[in-house]
C-alpha cells in the first residue's frame, strides 16, 4: 500500500526572486494557503500518510507550518476565532506525518530523492514537485486516479500533460510509442526525451512533476551517473528502470500551474481566488473593472 511521498523542497527559487531571498518559495501563497499546503493536501487526499520533505538550512518556515502555534491558537480560542483557529490548527492531520531530511549539496532532482532512500526504505513511494498546484475544479484529483491506476496494475506511474506542439522544447517529453493517450488514461512509457525540439519530439505529453515509484528506483538512483549540469537526474533512473519493469504515462485532466515562476503563481491566484468563497466576489469585480 502506498504511504510515503517525498517533497524536495531545497531548491532557491530564483526564479521568484526577490519574494524567495527570505521567504522559502513553498510558503509563497495562493489565495490564503502557502503552495507547500496545497501540495501536502493534494498527496493526503490520495491516501498518502507519511510527507518526507527534502529540505536544506533556510527553509524551518515550512516545518514550523505543519506544526502547532500554542500562542496563535490559544488567542484566537480567547477571541471566539473558531473557524480560524480551526483552519491554524488543521493544516496536518492527526493521522499524518511530516519527517525531514536533509540535501546538503544541490546536485540534482535524483539526488534530492536519494536523500530520502533511509525513509523510504523499501517501500514503493510518489514523489512531488512542490512547484506544480493542480486544479481539479470538479474535486476528482488527478493524483488520486493515478494512485488508484498504481493499485491497479503495479506499475509505475508519471503524470504527464498535454502541451502545444510548438512548446515541446519547454519540457521533459515522454514517448508512448505513438500512442494516444486521453485525460484520465494511461499508456506504457518507451521513453523520455529532455527538452526535443519540436520536430524531434515522440509527442507532445509533458512530465510534469508527479511520480509513482517502485522501490527499485532507490538502487538504481545510487549507481546513477551525474548528467546535464552535472547533477543526478531522476529522468536516467527511469529510464534504466523501463528496462527492468514498465512505467506508465498518466495523462491528468486538471489544470496545472507552476507557482515556481511568477506569472504561474499569478494565474493560479486568481484561478483558485475566482472560486474562493472569501474572495470570488470581489475579485471577479475587479477583473470586470480592469482596463486592460
Amino acid at each position: 500500500m502506498l504511504s510515503k511521498v517525498v517533497i524536495p523542497v531545497a531548491g532557491l527559487g530564483t526564479r521568484v526572486l526577490p519574494a524567495s531571498k527570505a521567504i522559502p518559495k513553498e510558503m509563497l501563497t495562493v489565495v490564503d494557503k502557502p503552495v507547500i499546503q496545497h501540495v501536502v493536501e493534494e498527496a493526503i487526499a490520495a491516501g498518502f500518510r507519511e510527507i518526507i520533505l527534502v529540505t536544506r538550512s533556510g527553509k524551518q518556515a515550512i516545518e514550523d507550518h505543519f506544526d502547532h502555534h500554542y500562542e496563535l491558537e490559544h488567542e484566537l480560542t480567547r477571541k471566539g476565532k473558531h473557524e480560524l483557529r480551526a483552519a491554524v490548527n488543521d493544516t496536518l492531520p492527526d493521522d499524518v506525518e511530516i519527517v525531514s531530511v536533509r540535501q546538503p549539496q544541490a546536485l540534482g532532482l535524483g539526488h534530492a530523492v536519494l536523500c530520502a532512500s533511509h525513509v523510504v526504505g523499501d517501500d514503493d513511494f510518489a514523489v512531488i514537485l512542490p512547484d506544480m498546484v493542480i486544479d481539479n475544479p470538479d474535486g476528482n484529483r488527478d493524483l488520486t486516479a493515478m494512485a488508484k491506476r498504481y493499485a491497479e496494475t503495479g506499475k509505475g506511474q508519471i503524470m504527464v500533460e498535454s502541451v502545444p506542439e510548438d512548446q515541446v522544447q519547454r519540457y521533459g517529453i515522454v514517448d508512448c510509442g505513438g500512442t494516444k493517450v486521453d485525460a484520465g488514461d494511461a499508456a506504457e512509457i518507451k521513453g523520455m526525451v529532455e527538452k526535443p525540439k519540436a520536430e524531434e519530439a515522440p509527442s507532445n505529453l509533458a512530465i510534469v512533476g508527479r511520480y509513482i515509484l517502485p522501490a527499485r528506483v532507490m538502487e538504481l538512483l545510487k549507481t546513477t551517473k551525474p548528467g546535464a549540469g552535472g547533477e543526478i537526474q531522476l529522468t536516467d533512473a527511469l529510464l534504466e528502470l523501463t528496462e527492468e519493469s514498465p512505467l506508465e504515462a498518466y495523462n491528468m485532466r486538471g489544470k496545472i500551474y507552476d507557482c515556481g515562476n511568477k506569472a504561474g503563481l499569478l494565474q493560479a491566484n486568481v484561478a483558485l481566488g475566482l472560486r474562493h468563497p472569501e474572495t470570488a466576489e470581489a475579485l471577479k469585480a475587479f477583473i470586470q473593472g480592469l482596463d486592460v
